[in-house]
Parts: C-alpha cells; sequence; structure tokens
C-alpha cells in the first residue's frame, strides 16, 4: 500500500535534513512513512481481502477439499470459506486428515462459486450468509441514524419481550458475522437486532469515509438503541465483536440511552488500541518507533493530512483498561489466547481490575472472532449462563 505523505511528514523529513545527514535521514523518512502507512490502513475500510490460504484441491464428489495448513485451517470446527477472490463461498466442516502442510476438510455447502478450479481462498467466521438461512422470522428493518439510514436485520424472540440484544460486528465486515449469536439470543427470549454502522459498506458513509475505531461509530449503535426502545425495549444487551467491542463500550458509557443497557457481552474485543497495534507490528517486525508514531497521527489534531480523518481519535477515551473504574454493568468477555490479531491480555486485564461487574471467559486456541466456530457448546453456553444471572 503507498502512504499519502502530509506536510506533517514532510516536516519531519526537513527538521531531519537539518540535524543529521546520512543514515539518519533516511531512517527519519523511513519512520515516517511506515508510521502513516500503519494509521491509514487502520482508519481506511480496505477493498479487498486477501486470500491467504492455497487450495490444493477440491473433490466434490467426496465432499472435501485439501488446503494450505495454517493457525486457522487446521483448528476444528465449522467456518466459511471465500474463494476466488469472494466470488465463491463454501461452508467447511470438520477435518478429515492431515499432511505435511495441508489438512482435508470435508465440505458442507457451496453457496456459489466454483470450487472445484478455484486455487486460493481465505477462511471466515461467516457460516451464515443471511437471517434466512436461520430458519426463523426476520424483518429487514431501517435504523435512523445521525448521518442517514442504516439497514438492519430484526429477528423478533420466539415471544414478544422487552429484553433486545443489539449485536455490532466488527471491523471490515459485515452484520453477517453475528447471525452466529442469533440462536442461544432468541433461546433465551430476546429479541435481536444486527445491525450496521458508517463506513461499513452497507450504512452511509462520513465525510471522510474512515473509521473511527469506536469513537464515532457509537452514536449508530446509540440510534439502533433508541429504535429499540421506540419499539418495546425496555432493556438492552450490547454485543459487540473485535471493533464492535470498542464500539459498543462506547456506547454503553456515552450514549442518552446508557440508562437502558443491562449488560455488555463481547467477542474477541478492542479494549484498548495501543495493544492492538503494539501487537500487530510486532508480529510483522517493525520498530517500536513506527507503532508510537502511528499512535500520534491517529490522535493528532492534524494527523487527518496523513490519513485523511477530518477528526483525531481519542485514543485515551477508547481504553477501557485505564477507564475500567466507569464501567457500571456487568460484562461478559469471551477472547481466546491465540487469537492472532487482538491480544487478549487487555481483556484478561480488564477483568482482573473489575472482577465484580467483568467475567472473562477464555478459549483456546480459537482465533480472532472464531470462537463460535471451534467451540460452540462452550460459546453458547457462557452466554447462557451470564444471561441467567442478569
Amino acid at each position: 500500500m503507498r502512504p499519502r505523505r502530509g506536510r506533517s511528514a514532510g516536516g519531519v523529513l526537513a527538521v531531519a535534513f537539518g540535524i543529521a545527514a546520512g543514515a539518519a535521514f533516511v531512517a527519519a523518512t523511513g519512520i515516517a512513512v511506515l508510521a502513516g502507512a500503519v494509521a491509514t490502513t487502520l482508519v481506511k475500510r480496505p477493498t479487498k481481502r486477501v486470500q491467504d490460504v492455497r487450495i490444493y484441491g477440491a473433490d466434490l464428489d467426496a465432499a472435501q477439499i485439501t488446503i494450505q495448513a495454517t493457525p486457522d485451517t487446521a483448528l476444528r470446527g465449522t467456518y466459511g470459506f471465500w474463494f476466488s477472490d469472494d466470488t465463491g463461498y463454501a461452508r467447511l466442516g470438520e477435518i478429515v486428515s492431515r499432511a505435511p502442510g495441508t489438512v482435508t476438510r470435508r465440505v458442507l455447502t457451496v453457496s456459489f462459486g466454483d470450487l472445484a478450479r478455484a486455487r486460493a481462498g481465505r477462511l471466515s467466521g461467516w457460516v451464515f450468509l443471511g437471517p434466512g438461512e436461520l430458519g426463523v422470522p426476520y424483518q429487514d428493518v431501517t435504523v435512523a441514524t445521525p448521518i442517514g439510514p442504516a439497514p438492519a436485520w430484526l429477528v423478533p424472540a420466539a415471544e414478544k419481550s422487552g429484553r433486545w440484544v443489539i449485536q455490532v460486528h466488527g471491523r471490515a465486515v459485515l452484520r453477517q458475522e453475528t447471525l452466529r449469536s442469533v440462536e442461544v439470543f432468541r433461546a433465551a427470549g430476546y429479541q435481536s437486532l444486527l445491525v450496521s454502522y458508517r463506513n461499513d459498506g452497507e450504512a452511509p458513509d462520513s465525510t471522510d469515509h474512515r473509521y473511527g475505531l469506536g469513537d464515532t461509530e457509537w452514536e449508530d449503535v446509540d440510534a439502533a438503541m433508541c429504535y429499540a426502545r421506540e419499539n418495546g425495549a425496555t432493556s438492552v444487551v450490547l454485543m459487540g465483536w473485535s471493533m464492535g467491542g470498542a464500539i459498543a463500550l462506547q456506547a454503553a458509557m456515552r450514549s442518552a440511552n446508557r440508562r437502558a443497557v443491562a449488560g455488555i457481552v463481547l467477542d474477541s474485543p478492542v479494549i484498548t488500541w495501543a495493544d492492538v497495534l503494539a501487537y500487530q507490528g510486532a508480529a510483522r517486525r517493525l520498530p517500536t518507533a513506527v507503532i508510537a508514531g502511528a499512535l500520534a497521527i491517529l490522535g493528532h489534531p492534524r494527523g487527518g493530512v496523513v490519513t485523511g480523518q477530518h477528526a483525531p481519535v481519542d485514543l485515551a477515551r477508547l481504553d477501557l483498561v485505564a477507564r475500567s473504574g466507569e464501567l457500571s454493568v456487568p460484562v461478559l468477555v469471551m477472547h481466546s489466547d491465540d487469537d492472532g490479531y487482538v491480544p487478549a491480555a487487555a481483556s484478561r486485564e480488564l477483568a482482573a481490575r473489575r472482577p465484580d461487574l467483568v467475567t472473562y471467559v477464555p478459549f483456546a486456541p480459537a482465533r480472532h472472532t472464531k470462537l463460535w466456530n471451534y467451540d460452540p457448546d462452550k460459546w453458547n453456553g457462557a452466554i447462557r449462563s451470564w444471561l441467567a444471572k442478569l
């Protein structure tokens, strides 16, 4: 990805040129450019998903596919599989056999695309492509957000109820991610509202077309809470997945409707962005100065010169470890120690600081937002037990 160079980066280079020469100048240039690229990548919605799983062959008569073994593909469970640059989708089941560097998995269904000709794909936590696959009634509804109408799915409880759950998906995905949760909440008597939010590809875009990492998107969840209350909700549970966790936490703490929030459920959540960037930077062997620079750019009033944001991100306000004392409702956190994207350390620290409110359920070795896929009984059981205590 080619980073945008703004005046702030140019200023860094000018100073570096004035006080040093040779290697020092080159180093300053690299740090500035990399920091800008990291910051921009975080707030910009990706236009294409990386296909990181090689396909060695699909035997559709035997309903099997042999793919590259990765930390994700080598785990048990049921997963979605996008292939051929997302022009195809299949549902994969348990592992049939293993060989050095490969795994052979059961092919449960092929929704569309030619899997037999596919050469690469990516594993997904999505198992359902739409609410129609759940076998329960649902409605397409619209939430009036501050920047325009946003589509949502409403799945009623079996019997009319004032208890609602609002599902908030993660970064760079859509509300289909949250369909896995409908069954357990519906069985517990909750109406499920699966929402979209600004810049996710379904809801309206903000004027800068940039993520706020939870610092702006919470307003759309606040609008969803208004919708729920206007349609009979007497209490609301917010559930957030990955970045959706950061959004849900902000909504619970900043919304005018926050008194209606009975609790929060978090799956693989972002509790503090500094931890996420540090983890990702270490995985990519980036200098710590690059990560520090990226965080500084995101939070600086003029950082938008580099990233395209119209307003800085208040990273301190998004740090729920530091703000743990402000939590006022029960929270269920489910996170894997082998997440691979968002480290679980901040989730564990949040639970350690607020044992009076936070219930922490660890998973291993499930991957990021694929806890349900890896162990649906444990995942559903954790939510069921926690809801019963509300």
